[in-house]
């Protein structure tokens, strides 16, 4: 009986320590995943404050929340096994469905550099494409379009952590990939509600039963916060742009057109040779501005299709859709 009993614990004992073995390597995994993706986190943390701006500061946080929640949505419940599946079935078309959602970006970015630029003509453009002044309506379509944002970048941080983890088993891939999106998820959204509501936190550190230090820090952060979201809506908007650009680049790559990530590459290292004691710095930088360019090309390309082409097809769909719909 004794002999069993401890035979038991030894095997109680073993399996622990293989437990224990296995959470340290999926923590393991999953950050050195999540550092390599952490560009796009950039991306994303920079994104999505400016589809919160505009609306009332009680709206703020649940606005948050449901791009929160679409974004764990998007990770864990579709891209997590499409990631999986193309892996096994079909690795070929995980580069395709990149360049997709790196065109996707290319449009977001172009868009708004647009309205930045002919802010006339940009709201032109958005009429034909969709318009709507009811709030109700436009918090959903801001929500839907952060989402779609959230599923390109989630897409791109699936991806990276799926390279990281080609030789472990499907299990240990699928439970990296949870973890990452799930940590990922977490740390953005924190982030983006800290952002959005830092200005109701100057505010109350401003009032008057405070200090004069606490009601200076206070009134800084207020006055300061509307440079921050400026700020944070450029970077998001050259993020966007930079990301879709090299999506596309690298895709193009991947079936067989090296030359302009080739090209890309030698002026980066052409121009990081001639900058002592920066180069790696350097080579990024240019890489990143050239796969802006190719971005924004790219966007403006797509701003015209999907005015004249898409979004009429796509409100001649729904009507056609609507028309044979029962009553």
């Amino acid at each position: 009986m004794a002999t069993g009993l401890l035979a038991l614990l030894d095997d109680v004992a073993a399996i622990a320590k293989a437990a224990a073995a296995s959470v340290d390597d999926v923590i393991g995994q999953a950050a050195k995943a999540g550092t390599k993706a952490a560009g796009v986190v950039i991306d994303d943390a920079a994104v999505t404050p400016g589809y919160v701006v505009g609306f009332a500061a009680e709206r703020e946080l649940p606005i948050v929340a449901k791009i929160a929640v679409g974004s764990l949505r998007n990770k864990l419940l579709v891209l997590l096994p499409a990631a999986l599946l193309l892996s096994a079935v079909a690795p070929w078309a995980i580069d395709a469905l990149l360049m997709l959602g790196g065109a996707f970006l290319c449009y977001e970015g172009a868009e708004k550099v647009y309205e930045a630029l002919f802010p006339h003509q940009a709201h032109k453009h958005e009429g034909k494409v969709a318009a709507t002044t009811d709030p109700r309506a436009l918090e959903e379509k801001r929500v839907r379009g952060a989402i779609k944002t959230d599923f390109i970048l989630s897409a791109e941080v699936m991806a990276i952590t799926l390279s990281t983890v080609e030789d472990q088993t499907l299990v240990m891939q699928g439970v990296i990939l949870a973890v990452v999106g799930a940590v990922i998820t977490i740390a953005v959204y924190g982030a983006v509600a800290i952002i959005v509501k830092a200005d109701d936190a100057g505010m109350a550190l401003a009032a008057r039963d405070r200090s004069e230090l606490v009601q200076g820090i206070g009134r800084a952060i207020v006055k300061s916060m509307p440079f921050v979201l400026q700020g944070l809506k450029v970077i998001g908007t050259a993020a966007m742009i930079w990301v879709g650009g090299g999506l596309i680049v690298h895709g193009l790559e991947e079936y067989g057109w090296h030359w302009p990530a080739d090209t890309i590459h030698d002026v980066a290292i052409s121009v990081a040779d001639a900058v002592p004691g920066m180069t790696g710095f350097a080579e990024w930088l240019v890489e990143a501005v050239l796969f802006g360019v190719v971005g924004l090309i790219v966007g403006a390309i797509i701003i015209p299709l999907v005015e004249f082409v898409i979004a009429p097809l796509a409100r001649h769909v729904t009507a056609i859709v609507a028309d044979r719909a029962p009553a």
